[in-house]
């Protein structure tokens, strides 16, 4: 782990220029970091159709095969993130653990369900972040060991509790904070700690805590990288301390840029909010006068088959903007879907990127977790197309 650590480290800070830019606003700016230094680059991204970006965001392959001519070694590299598909058989479970899980999420609980359940260790279970307790009634259920269910939202607690008890399931739910010092008290170190998605700070504060008190072991799948309390990422293990690399906000949502396809419908809404969003900051900037990105909250989906002129209006009332009478709404979104297709032409570019960072911040808690104490192993727990966060990190007490 040390050793494909380091060659990560290495490989994104000389590759920085690459990854480290947000598109949206690159292609609002023109300011591309590697234009000048890589200009036959910048001429096959401009070369391509809008048909021909799409097919390179969909077949990630492709696109590596593509960018080896300007990447030397790109493929080599990339070879650093593969990591070995769990034999997970599949669990069949009763109808009644079923209920109310949306289809994807379902895969998810029952793989890391299976998962967790071969690497048992302890007498129970700790479920962090545990949500309505979806995860903990498979545990439950299939291993006839107690589960404690700590969660934030007293209503989900609630919900939880009482569908627990319904099932006739020995789970306790416990509300509280789960970054506050006072979660110490759910944990013991008779307990397997799982946690399905838990987002930034949650999954770190149950790894130092977990560890602090020698829990014989670990089940987690990480998330939401950039939902931390720092303005930048702090690092856990030695080698990741050692590191040049100072991650911001804006940078760890970059692996998190990997999504699922969602059907032609989020695709089109997808297009219509940011080519509305570029549309937007072309007004403020060249009409109202605006030096910089103006950030405008999230708007409901439905609310985008109004039109652009009714976004811009809409945005302007939520950020108590004055928009001048008289715009060529038409005009400008025009605009706007041109820098849509220029931001996915720069997207590309960053794309091969993503996991390799979600790889780094992985082998980080992994490397932590071994100096801890620890035997950890590192592999998927479902296909992409079911999550691409389906990187489980699995610890065992040495």
């Amino acid at each position: 782990m040390q050793t494909t650590f380091l060659a990560l480290d290495s490989f994104l800070t000389a590759h920085q220029v690459f990854w480290r830019f947000e598109p949206f606003l690159a292609s609002s700016t023109g300011m591309i970091p590697w234009q000048d230094k890589y200009p036959e680059l910048s001429q096959w991204l401009g070369n391509l159709s809008d048909l021909q970006i799409e097919a390179l965001k969909s077949d990630s392959r492709q696109l590596t095969q593509c960018l080896d001519e300007f990447l030397p070694n790109l493929s080599s590299h990339l070879k650093l993130n593969q990591l070995n598909l769990l034999d997970i058989k599949g669990m069949q479970l009763d109808r009644s653990l079923k209920t109310g899980v949306p289809g994807r999420k379902l895969e998810q609980i029952m793989s890391m369900g299976e998962a967790a359940l071969k690497c048992q260790y302890g007498s129970e279970w700790l479920e962090w972040c545990s949500g309505k307790g979806y995860l903990g009634r498979v545990l439950s259920r299939y291993s006839n060991l107690p589960v404690t269910s700590f969660e934030y939202q007293n209503m989900l607690c609630d919900s939880g509790q009482k569908e627990a008890d319904k099932l006739n399931l020995p789970m306790t739910f416990v509300q509280g904070d789960a970054l506050s010092s006072s979660a110490l008290s759910v944990l013991n170190n008779n307990q397997h700690a799982v946690a399905l998605h838990a987002c930034g700070d949650l999954h770190i504060s149950l790894i130092e805590k977990a560890t602090s008190l020698g829990l014989p072991a670990l089940t987690i799948s990480p998330c939401c990288y950039h939902l931390i309390q720092h303005n930048h990422y702090q690092p856990l293990s030695k080698q990741a301390k050692s590191s040049d690399l100072q991650l911001t906000k804006a940078e760890l949502r970059i692996p998190l840029q990997e999504t699922v396809t969602g059907g032609d419908r989020i695709k089109k809404q997808r297009f219509l909010e940011m080519s509305y969003r570029l549309g937007l900051d072309l007004i403020l900037r060249e009409v109202c006068g605006h030096k910089n990105y103006m950030p405008i909250p999230s708007i409901k989906k439905s609310m985008l088959s109004s039109g652009f002129e009714s976004f811009c209006l809409w945005a302007s009332e939520t950020k108590r903007l004055s928009l001048p009478k008289n715009i060529a709404f038409d005009d400008f979104h025009a605009r706007g879907i041109q820098l849509y297709w220029q931001m996915e032409r720069l997207s590309l570019v960053q794309q091969p990127f993503r996991r390799s960072l979600e790889m780094w911040l992985v082998f980080d808690k992994a490397l932590y977790l071994t100096e801890r104490g620890y035997q950890v192993s590192l592999n998927t727990f479902c296909c992409q197309s079911v999550t691409p966060r389906n990187i489980l990190i699995q610890a065992v007490k040495r």
